[in-house]
């Protein structure tokens, strides 16, 4: 088979459906609990000798010999530079192989989708952008198939046959929002009917996982940003519209309809003093309805999400960042009332340098609030940016197939 072949592997199904044809794994489908926990406490403290992981699993030594020996045949573990102490053996320290499992993440969002290729380490290799006036199953299938030749045709073999899964991260309901996104009469309605999970499979050789996009977003920084400083903590994202998650004792809260952290309707007071719901102020959509107001092209929102630059409006973007951070000031009063949270992360589908300033601003507003019984909270900038929701969905299957959560991690050990 020629370079070029191999590196587009669609075919199309009976029904005209593009898909994937299979590229096969060399990996294991679902790693034994120690060997997840192993791969999990390499992961969370960067590199790891034996005697470390044996004493913070309680294993025996000759266990995670086995084990170790095992993992770094499969590549998922990469040796070190043995470290000399003043007696016995040197201490050989093990670590992730960046190139030892590869993961996808989709999110599917109100006015663009991201697609990204994912190490085992958590960065992303490769994305895909797209922008639209409002997303529909057809152009979502499109950009999965082809996105999926493009970024798996970047890897070299064998690396090619590392793809662990997709994870897609995607607003629960889509069609209740086409009036907000301005989306003709019955435009969204397919999505009433469409299996996001069983239909991209379809497509897919390899699994499919399905997560709400704030609340992957707010995994992607409990696991690759600033989580791992907290027990407890809300996260924000404002995106097109305004949502988030909740992490409690160091583990990624969903609720009982895994919608925990849906903050759009959460109540909040208005510039007038009458109520309102917190996505009437925090959200990117808002900002989009400004600038067309001023007769200004919004599309570059979306379409450079990194990069808000070409605003040429500096002070009605200072007057969106007011506004959001008024509401998220309130909804943080709101949220530590009812959880002492230690910390308030917050992100978006925007520039570094507006996230900083949203979120100095919130301090600000915060101060200005009565909080008396309340013990403030930090507030901080997230680190992973504006791709959160898709590295949250690439998370998914490394944690569906080779890794534990947070919690796993802080249980039962020995001190």
């Amino acid at each position: 088979m020629d370079r070029q072949a191999r590196r587009s592997p669609m075919e199309r199904s009976d029904s005209g459906t593009p898909t994937l044809s299979p590229r096969g794994s060399n990996q294991s489908g679902m790693r034994a609990d120690n060997e997840r926990l192993v791969l999990s406490l390499v992961r969370r403290h960067g590199q790891l000798a034996k005697s470390e992981i044996a004493r913070l699993t309680g294993l025996s030594a000759q266990t995670i010999s086995v084990i170790m020996r095992a993992l770094e045949a499969e590549n998922l573990l990469l040796r070190g530079v043995p470290q000399r102490g003043r007696v016995g053996q040197p201490s050989v320290p093990m670590s992730l192989n960046p190139d030892g499992v590869f993961s996808l993440g989709l999110k599917i969002g109100r006015r663009s989708a991201d697609l990204v290729l994912m190490d085992f380490t958590g960065q992303v290799r490769q994305a895909i952008h797209q922008a639209f006036a409002y997303p529909t199953p057809e152009n979502i299938l499109q950009l999965t198939v082809e996105g999926v030749a493009q970024l798996t045709g970047s890897l070299p073999q064998p690396l090619d046959r590392r793809i662990s899964g997709l994870g897609i991260a995607a607003p629960f309901q889509l069609w209740k929002w086409a009036d907000e996104v301005g989306a003709p009469d019955g435009a969204m309605d397919e999505w009433r009917t469409f299996e996001i999970e069983r239909q991209i499979g379809a497509v897919l050789p390899f699994p499919v996982y399905v997560q709400n996009d704030a609340t992957a977003a707010c995994g992607a920084e409990l696991v690759f940003g600033r989580g791992t400083e907290f027990s407890d903590f809300v996260y924000f994202f404002v995106g097109s519209f305004i949502g988030g998650g909740i992490v409690l004792n160091g583990s990624l809260y969903s609720g009982r309809t895994g919608n925990a952290g849906a903050f759009g309707p959460m109540p909040i007071l208005g510039p007038d003093g009458t109520p309102r719901q917190l996505i009437s102020s925090a959200s990117i959509v808002v900002l989009e309805r400004m600038m067309e107001t001023a007769g200004q092209d919004p599309s570059l929102l979306w379409l450079s999400p990194d990069d808000w630059s070409a605003i040429g409006d500096t002070a009605m973007l200072d007057k969106w960042i007011a506004q959001a951070a008024k509401g998220l000031a309130h909804a943080t009063a709101s949220a530590c009332a009812m959880i002492d949270f230690e910390a308030v992360i917050i992100d978006g589908g925007f520039p570094a340098n507006v996230r900083a300033d949203l979120t100095e601003a919130i301090r600000e507003e915060l101060g200005q609030l009565d909080l008396q019984g309340i013990e403030p909270p930090q507030v901080l900038e997230g680190a992973v940016g504006s791709r959160a929701r898709a590295v949250g969905g690439a998370s998914l299957p490394l944690f569906e197939r080779y890794l534990l959560d947070q919690h796993a991690l802080t249980k039962d050990q020995p001190g």
